[in-house]
Formats: C-alpha cells, structure tokens, sequence
C-alpha cells in the first residue's frame, strides 16, 4: 500500500500563515497612515480574491489550484502572462483595499504588495507531528499538490519534509480533484493501490476515491462529518494516520 499525500493545511500550514502574513502587513500600514488594520488585512483578502477572479487567467488557475492569496506572493517562474500580471495584481489589492478606508497612496500600496510575499515566507510552518509520521511510513512516499511548481517546491523545501515522487499540478497540467494525477502519483511510485491523505474532501478524498484509490480525511479543524458519509475515514492529526493504516499492515 502506497502512500501518497496533500501539502497545505495537511502538512504544512497553509491559511492562517497567510491570515497572519495579511495582519502584519496591514500593521506596516498603520505606521504609515491612520487605518482600521484589521479592516485593511480582511480587506486586501477580499479585493485579491475579487481582482484574481476577474482576471482572463482564472480558468487556468482554477484548473491547476492556485489561490488568490497565493497569487500575491508567487513568483509564477513557469507562467509569463501570471509572472507579468502579478506586481499589478498584488499593487492593486492593497490600493483597494486602502482606497475603502478612504487612502488613495499609489506608494504604500506598491510598498503593501511587496511588503506581503516578505511576511508570508516568514511563515513556513510545517504541522509538528507530521516527520515523525512519516519517518514511520514505507518508503516510497507521494506529494501530490495543486498549485504553481515553484511555490509549492518552495513550501516543500522550506519543511524539510522529502517524497520521492513529486506531483504538482501546474507541472501535470491539471489538478486535484482530476482523477489523473493520482493515478499517475501511482506509476510514479510503481504502486497498484494507495491511500491519499489530505484536508480538502472535495479535492483529496473525492478525487482520490474516483481515481480508485483509499482516502483519509485529515480534518484539523474539525469540521462537522456530512451526512451520508459514514464510510468516511476521518482523522484529526497525522499521528492518527498509524492507526488507521498501520505501516506494514
């Protein structure tokens, strides 16, 4: 049995590194100009994901996984239209946002834009339980991730956390949910079967689960079971992964 697994929010931390990166940038703001922080943090999430959205490159970054708030500080190495698009992009998400509270300064919003990518990379934090884990497991290990390729081999190096097969899906061309990549994490790993693990239901369980793999819920927040879904195996932690799936077994 084959193990293969999701990155954010299952091994590392994913949406309150960013939350947090957001809050200290919107404190730099309230150095400079008299401003509600917590209003202008909510804010540039919110006028990020509404610019991301509306952009002619959105289909292709919902296909592949990228977030808007992975847009922000994603240096978009392999996409030309996504690399040139993003200084204005995250330059824009701070204007409004500052623009709501009654600020027009083209300048801080430049100084806001790069002043985020700086906090987020000072945020890579990887859930405490998750080497031990996986220094349990048989070898050999999947990654499979959505997102952009040099992001998410960037959160991946920053853990120190090592797979030997790598699935991105920007690399891949499509992403999770897609049934595709997870079998092709399996070749990869000459494996017939596996268990994906992962936090997102729709895109790790599910998709797995159409692919005709095994899938474990790994649900850290605790979010409520849906209805009709007593088969689902549902775990809190990683560490909970062992007794579930004991290695070996």
């Amino acid at each position: 049995m084959a193990f293969l697994f999701d990155l954010d929010e299952t091994l590392v931390v994913e949406e309150p590194a960013a939350v947090a990166a957001f809050e200290a940038t919107a404190r730099l703001a309230a150095t400079e100009r008299p401003l509600d922080v917590a209003a202008l943090a909510v804010g540039a999430r919110s006028r990020a994901r509404e610019l991301w959205y509306a952009a002619p490159t959105h289909p292709y970054c919902r296909r592949t996984g990228i977030s808007s708030w992975e847009g922000l500080w994603c240096r978009f190495e392999r996409d030309d239209a996504l690399r040139a698009w993003s200084p204005t992009y995250r330059r824009e998400a701070w204007r409004l946002a500052l623009a709501d509270q009654g600020i027009d300064d083209a300048d801080l919003a430049e100084e806001l834009g790069e002043r985020f990518g700086a906090e987020r990379r000072a945020r890579h934090d990887t859930f405490s339980e998750v080497e031990d884990v996986l220094r349990e497991l048989p070898r050999p290990l999947a990654l499979v991730t959505n997102g952009a390729s040099c992001l998410q081999r960037e959160k991946l190096a920053a853990s120190g956390l090592e797979f030997e097969v790598v699935v991105v899906s920007e690399e891949f061309g499509i992403g999770k949910p897609d049934p595709s990549i997870f079998r092709h994490a399996l070749e990869q790993l000459g494996a017939d079967d596996g268990v994906m693990v992962g936090d997102s239901l729709a895109r790790d369980v599910d998709g797995a689960l159409a692919a005709g793999l095994q899938a474990v819920w790994c649900n850290r927040t605790g979010e409520p079971r849906p209805e009709g879904r007593d088969d689902l195996v549902e775990i809190r932690t990683l560490r909970e992964l062992l007794e579930v799936h004991p290695p070996g077994v």
